[in-house]
């Protein structure tokens, strides 16, 4: 990746747009899951989305050769789409940018309130 690619995030567009280009290829009920597994995973993400990228292609591998093995997808997933997600992120705990950016908000917010207490 070089500095233009960085600074524009045209490679996360051309990786996003591979995804969506593989995804095409899979059964019906495996990429009705993949769009829940993005939906559960996007949260998660950093300010660019780069962090998700290689969860990204290890989900969609996944996928890829379940359908191939003719596997259900439920069979590889389970019944709970949202904690397979979690799990792949980190943990149901893991943090999500929501989280840092609140943990950061109220670290800011203290300090100003420590300068004008004293």
């Amino acid at each position: 990746m070089n500095f233009w690619e960085t600074i524009t995030g045209s490679d996360i567009t051309r990786e996003w747009k591979a995804f969506e280009t593989r995804a095409a290829t899979l059964p019906d009920d495996y990429r009705v899951a993949w769009e829940q597994i993005k939906g559960h995973l996007l949260p998660r993400a950093d300010f660019t989305g780069r962090n998700l990228m290689p969860i990204l292609d290890a989900a969609m591998g996944l996928l890829e050769q379940a359908a191939a093995d003719g596997q259900r997808v439920g069979e590889v997933l389970g019944d709970d789409i949202a904690g397979f997600a979690a799990a792949l992120a980190g943990g149901e705990g893991a943090r999500t940018y929501r989280d840092r950016w609140r943990e950061q908000l109220n670290r800011n917010v203290a300090r100003r309130l420590s300068r004008l207490g004293g």
